[in-house]
């Protein structure tokens, strides 16, 4: 069983890695949509894999960091893709939920990104 809490954090950003001339290389904002996942069993008591309320209480200290900031000025998102974005939030939210499966990032109602954790060799 998989469950999913969203977050919508508005930012600026610019990626300074894409070739002269592309539209993303100037300052400009996304209504960013983050879906942290977390999966595991339903308790047989609660019913629930985990409570939503702790989903956003472990999400808040990086909401906070990210939503209405300048992304680039973030130690570890001088290039922040929403790929990137993705693993940040990833690194830091899976130490605080160990069942964290999946972290998606979209940047516009058609386009992100899902990370599921570094690649297992």
């Amino acid at each position: 069983m998989e469950i999913y809490k969203t977050f919508w954090i508005e930012a600026a950003h610019r990626l300074p890695n894409v070739p002269e001339g592309h539209k993303c290389a100037r300052l400009h904002g996304h209504s960013f949509r983050v879906d942290i996942h977390v999966a595991g069993e339903p308790g047989e008591e609660s019913g629930w894999v985990m409570d939503f309320a702790d989903i956003k209480g472990a999400f808040k200290p990086l909401y906070r960091q990210l939503d209405h900031h300048y992304l680039n000025e973030i130690d570890g998102l001088e290039n922040p893709t929403s790929e990137n974005l993705a693993i940040w939030i990833w690194q830091r939210l899976k130490p605080e939920l160990p069942a964290l499966s999946a972290v998606s990032v979209a940047e516009t109602c058609t386009s992100g990104c899902i990370y599921r954790g570094p690649a297992k060799d």
